[in-house]
C-alpha cells in the first residue's frame, strides 16, 4: 500500500474504485476510460465494500476508495490496509478537511487524500502521477539497483549517531532517489521517528514479539512513511520491557528490507553488536561515529577491532562528530588517529544553532544543512554508494568519482548542487 514498496507483477487488475456517490463514479468512469482502465472497474458502496471485496480477491495496482460515508476513516484505512497486497498505491477521498487527518492517512500508507468536492483535473493528476510510480524507476525497464545496507553505530551515547542515521538516510532517498528504510533498533530510546515528526507505531515491536509474521506485508503495514522515498520503522517501547528476542526477527527484517527497498540504514545501537553480529556481518558499510575525547577514542578503538574479527567484508567510515571550530580539545585528530590507527574519514563541526533548528522542525539535519554545513553530510552519502556498489555496480554512478577529490564530476557535486537548487512546489 506504501508508494516505496514495488508493485508486484500478476492477474491483479491495473485499477478499481469504490465511490460513495454517483457524481464521484461519473467522473472517475472517463478518467478510467483513458487510462486504458475498465469504467465497470468502478463501483459503489465506498470503503466498507472494499474491504469486503478486496478480502476475497486480489487487490489492484491503482484502487480508489471513498471515505465520506466513514465514521472514522484512519481506522477503517488501517483494515483496509489487511486485505491490500503490496505494492497496491491507494488513493482516498472524503468531506473531511483536516491536516491532522491528511498527515495521519499519508503516513498509513495512502498515496493521496483528496477533499470533495474535487474536480476532473485534480483527479486527472493525482491517477497521472500513480501511474508513473507504477511505471517509474522501480518499473519492469528500469535497471535494477544493487541493495546498499548501511549500519550507523555510536561508539558512545550522545556522539550523535542517530542524528547522522537520519540524515544519510534521508539522502539515500530524496537526493540519491532511492527507496529507502531506516530501522532505528534501539527500541527503548530511538529517535528515528522523533527526529522525522513521525510517530513510531508498534511495526518494530511487533516483529520481535511475532518473527514469524515479517514478510512483505508486514513490512508495509508496520513501517511509518516519511516521504515518497523514506519509510522508517521504530518503536518506543516501555524502559521496564526488556528486550527478549534471540535476533530471529531482526535477520528476518534485514532480509524483507533487502527485498523491498533499494537502501537500508540501520541505527544499531552498541550493546547490539555482541548480540546481533549479523546486523553489521550483512552490511556492506559501517559508519562509526565518534568524537574527539578520551572516552571516544578507548571505545572506537573496541569497535574497530571488534568489526576487523567479526565483520571483516564489511568497509568502515570512521565520523569524528561534534567537533567544535575553535577552543580546546580533549584530544586532536592527529592524536585520535595515532590512537585508532587509521585515518579519520569524515569531521562533522559542531553546530548546536543547526541541531536546533531541525530539531524544532521535525527533519533531519542534512535537510535544512546548507554549504559547508551540508557537505560532510553529502559526503558520507557519496562514501556509502561508492563502497556499497564497488563490486556489483560500478555503472551506477557513471560519471562520478568513487569518492570526493577523484576524477571527474563527482556524486557529491551533484548533490551539493541538487541541494542548492530551489524545491519546485508540489
Amino acid at each position: 500500500m506504501n508508494a516505496p514498496f514495488q508493485a508486484r507483477a500478476g492477474t491483479r487488475d491495473p485499477f478499481q474504485a469504490f465511490v460513495c456517490d454517483d457524481a464521484t463514479a461519473d467522473m472517475l468512469r472517463p478518467i478510467a476510460v483513458e487510462h486504458g482502465w475498465s469504467p465497470e472497474k468502478v463501483n459503489k458502496g465506498g470503503l466498507r465494500n472494499a474491504v469486503q471485496s478486496l478480502s476475497v480477491s486480489a487487490s489492484p495496482n491503482i484502487l480508489f476508495v471513498d471515505l465520506s460515508e466513514s465514521a472514522d476513516p484512519l481506522n477503517d484505512i488501517n483494515a483496509l490496509a489487511e486485505v491490500c497486497e503490496p505494492g497496491t498505491i491507494v488513493i482516498a477521498a472524503g468531506q473531511v478537511n483536516d491536516v491532522r487527518l491528511y498527515r495521519d492517512l499519508v503516513a498509513s500508507g495512502i498515496h493521496d487524500y483528496l477533499l470533495k468536492p474535487f474536480n476532473v483535473d485534480q483527479i486527472r493528476d493525482t491517477f497521472a502521477h500513480a501511474q508513473s510510480i507504477l511505471t517509474g524507476p522501480r518499473g519492469e525497464t528500469a535497471v535494477e539497483k544493487p541493495h546498499v545496507m548501511a549500519t550507523v553505530i555510536g561508539v558512545r551515547g550522545g556522539v550523535g549517531a542517530s542524528t547522522v542515521a537520519t540524515s544519510l538516510a534521508w539522502l539515500l532517498g530524496e537526493k540519491a532517489n532511492r527507496s529507502t528504510a531506516l530501522l532505528d533498533l534501539d527500541i527503548h530510546f530511538g529517535t528515528g521517528a522523533l527526529a522525522l515528526d513521525l510517530e513510531p507505531g508498534r511495526g518494530l515491536t511487533d516483529a520481535i514479539e511475532n518473527p514469524s509474521r515479517i514478510d512483505g506485508l508486514f513490512i508495509e503495514r508496520a513501517m511509518v512513511r516519511a516521504n515518497e522515498r523514506l519509510s522508517v520503522l521504530s518503536a518506543e517501547a516501555p524502559i521496564t520491557s526488556p528486550l527478549m528476542t534471540d535476533g530471529t526477527a531482526f535477520f528476518q527484517l534485514q532480509e524483507e528490507m533487502r527485498n523491498a527497498f533499494e537502501s537500508t540504514v540501520l541505527d544499531l545501537p552498541r550493546h547490539m553488536l555482541i548480540q546481533f553480529p549479523h546486523m553489521v556481518h550483512d552490511a556492506h558499510i559501517a559508519v562509526v561515529v565518534s568524537e574527539l575525547t578520551l572516552a571516544a577514542t578507548r571505545d572506537t578503538i573496541r569497535i574497530l577491532a571488534w568489526l576487523k574479527s567479526n565483520a571483516p567484508q564489511t568497509k568502515v567510515i570512521v565520523i569524528a562528530n561534534r567537533v567544535p571550530s575553535g577552543g580546546a580539545l580533549e584530544i586532536n585528530r592527529k592524536d585520535f588517529e595515532q590512537s585508532i590507527e587509521r585515518s579519520v574519514d569524515l569531521v562533522i563541526g559542531e553546530d548546536g544553532k543547526l541541531s536546533a533548528q531541525a530539531a524544532k522542525l521535525g527533519k533531519p539535519v542534512a535537510e535544512i544543512a546548507s554549504g559547508k554545513s551540508a557537505a560532510p553530510y553529502l559526503q558520507l552519502c557519496n562514501m556509502v554508494l561508492s563502497h556499497a556498489t564497488e563490486d556489483g555496480a560500478k555503472g551506477e554512478l557513471k560519471g562520478a568519482g568513487s569518492a570526493p577529490g577523484g576524477g571527474g564530476k563527482s556524486l557529491v557535486s551533484g548533490l551539493l548542487g541538487m541541494l542548492s537548487k530551489p524545491k519546485v512546489a508540489a
